[in-house]
């Protein structure tokens, strides 16, 4: 009766690591989504307009022109070398937010304080902080980082982002998690 059971828990154990990415944090959509959560985010469940971590580059490419022909967003798309840039057509005096495209595949997302209209939830805060401490009260404290006169950087590496702290500019860059 034994060796039933053993092979029976073995199957039931697999099954439940199966299914375990799969009951992670929710999907999060920069543009659309409130998560106020800190440790609900990570860097495989962000979307940029739909564009993800991992997707091909003729997919992300091609989202990223549909929002083109929706004008009510005013948003310019411009490729550049590796990067996607997308423009605020009011004010396109540099990329709000964009992609980085290595070896076919979307490897990096990013936005920064001229995307904080645009953003919901804990990022629109982080990208409208005034200092790298209140940044911190909103995310926890940084895995790593530096600090100094010019500014901050601090790694999340665990959740897959990174804020870069230059004063008036923030920068959020979202990669796969270490």
């Amino acid at each position: 009766m034994q060796r039933t059971s053993y092979p029976f828990a073995l199957i039931v154990f697999f099954s439940c690591l199966s299914l375990a990415p799969n009951t992670g944090a929710e999907p999060y959509e920069l543009s659309e989504h409130d998560v106020t959560e800190p440790k609900a985010i990570s860097s495989n469940t962000i979307s940029l307009y739909g564009v993800k971590l991992g997707d091909p580059e003729t997919t992300a490419v091609e989202t990223l022109e549909t929002l083109v022909n929706r004008k009510a967003l005013g948003i310019k798309v411009e490729q550049e070398a590796t990067f996607v840039f997308l423009l605020d057509q009011r004010k396109p005096t540099g990329p709000m937010a964009g992609v980085r495209i290595q070896d076919g595949k979307v490897d990096l997302l990013f936005i920064n304080n001229r995307f904080a209209h645009r953003t919901r939830g804990i990022f629109r805060n982080v990208l409208n902080s005034e200092s790298p401490d209140d940044i911190r009260k909103l995310l926890g404290k940084e895995e790593y980082g530096d600090e100094n006169v010019m500014g901050a950087v601090m790694a999340y590496d665990k959740q897959g982002f990174q804020v870069n702290y230059l004063g008036k500019d923030i920068n959020i860059e979202f990669a796969a998690p270490r």
